[in-house]
């Protein structure tokens, strides 16, 4: 008897991918319709919850990512778009580790994962979804969390919604506080 996996939130994604497709290079212009949704969070702190922003600073946000490659999949941005972290000063590079810092902890002291993917792509050629606006992807991970759904069937199985996942990322912020 076949089964059905149902993700129907990674429906977005999938349209998504054929507008993102259109651009072939890092020099290339932003394709039609993308939006810089970070800078547009940043500009909008009324809207953290339904933005899934868990933390924000002066200079930054700490958010929850809506296509995750792993449950807890956390982005991490400052709130002025610079396409490399070459481009901000010395204090703003400092600001955006201390933000990576905190997810980090976030991650580990609310899932407890047997480990952790940090990564930063820069421009499109290195996968950047969005180029025009470095960010650092935080994503705990478990023996075993790529299987065969993902690996056969390209799909992420994701076992708790993006909401109570936010909820859990701000008590733990309230508990462990900024760090700084």
């Amino acid at each position: 008897m076949q089964r059905n996996l149902w993700a129907p939130w990674r429906i977005a994604y999938l349209e998504e991918l054929d507008s993102r497709s259109k651009v072939a290079s890092a020099g290339a212009p932003i394709a039609s319709g993308e939006v810089d949704f970070l800078a547009s969070y940043w500009a909008a702190p009324a809207e953290d919850e339904r933005n899934l922003v868990v933390h924000r600073d002066e200079q930054g946000i700490i958010l929850l990512n809506r296509f995750p490659y792993a449950n807890g999949h956390l982005l991490v941005a400052l709130g002025e778009a610079r396409p490399t972290l070459l481009e901000y000063d010395p204090s703003q590079r400092a600001a955006f580790w201390r933000l990576v810092d905190l997810a980090m902890r976030l991650v580990d002291h609310t899932l407890r994962p047997q480990g952790i993917n940090m990564g930063i792509n820069i421009g499109r050629a290195a996968g950047a979804g969005l180029p025009q606006h470095a960010h650092a992807h935080v994503v705990p991970r478990w023996v075993g969390d790529t299987n065969f759904l993902s690996v056969i069937g390209e799909v992420r199985l994701i076992p708790e919604t993006l909401e109570s996942m936010a909820v859990k990322f701000r008590r733990a912020v309230a508990s462990l506080g900024s760090g700084e």
